[in-house]
């Protein structure tokens, strides 16, 4: 991509920031550990935020999470290759959400649900986590199993803020977020102890989405814990192939030696 009129007036920042965000040496590594440890805490927060608390007790810390997801959204557009493209990632539509969400809350709290989409970003650690510590190589050996077990955990939460939202006026049994909770994962599993019962059209719709979608994401989930023949990622470092059978002696696309850490398939 050429050179932008701000490119060229501070090429030292566009460099150091293309170093930390994809450089190698202890210094990124570093700075990308703080940012993943720094989503890990703000989507906990995201999680247990709407079931402690009232609404407006904690602005404050909102406009600090969200000033510095936005200085970090704004910093990976900078050094973006394709900015044109940047925001066709849903990772970054959701960060830009995030961003609203936090800094206008008495505009968006009817939207907050939408935050634990952040939740996405915790696949960065993937990308980014090439070092050969035990973590990073754990991560690498478990991506499928962990992207299912988020995805199903985002589903959760926004479900039930669906739910809340719908139902808190309507349904007698809906009173808090963790009724809303509740119900959702009942309905899930497919329990459904009956003590709480959400009303009308869209109550019923919620009701069928949550059990066909959700169990579904469920089952995913289960299959990537049982199933030993789950393909990981791993490159190759002849040709480059990233995804391998997890009990791989070989390359498939060049017959390479690949020495993918693994123990070995059980017997059941």
């Amino acid at each position: 991509m050429a050179e932008t009129e701000t490119d060229k007036k501070s090429p030292g920042l566009r460099r150091t920031l293309i170093w930390l965000y994809e450089g190698v040496g202890k210094a990124p590594i570093t700075f990308r550990w703080a940012i993943l440890v720094f989503d890990v805490l703000t989507i906990s927060y995201f999680l247990v935020s709407p079931f402690v608390g009232q609404a407006g007790e904690h602005f404050w810390l909102d406009y600090v999470i969200g000033a510095i997801i936005a200085l970090d959204l704004l910093a990976r557009f900078y050094i973006t290759p394709n900015r044109k493209r940047f925001f066709l990632r849903f990772m970054n539509v959701a960060d830009l959400v995030v961003v609203f969400t936090m800094l206008a809350p008495l505009f968006s709290q009817n939207y907050a649900f939408l935050r634990i989409i952040r939740a996405v970003r915790i696949a960065r650690a993937f990308s980014f986590l090439r070092t050969e510590s035990p973590l990073a190589r754990y991560l690498q050996l478990h991506r499928v199993l962990m992207e299912r077990a988020i995805n199903l955990i985002v589903f959760l939460f926004i479900m039930s803020a669906l739910v809340y939202a719908d139902q808190v006026a309507k349904s007698p049994d809906v009173k808090n977020y963790l009724d809303a909770f509740y119900f959702t994962v009942t309905s899930l599993t497919t329990t459904g102890y009956g003590d709480i019962e959400i009303v009308g059209p869209w109550g019923r719709v919620l009701s069928i989405f949550i059990m066909l979608l959700g169990v579904t994401l469920f089952l995913r989930l289960l299959r990537a814990l049982v199933v030993p023949t789950e393909r990981v990622e791993y490159e190759c470092t002849s040709c480059g192939l990233n995804r391998h059978d997890r009990d791989a002696v070989h390359c498939k696309h060049c017959g390479a030696v690949v020495f993918i850490p693994t123990e070995g398939i059980k017997e059941v």
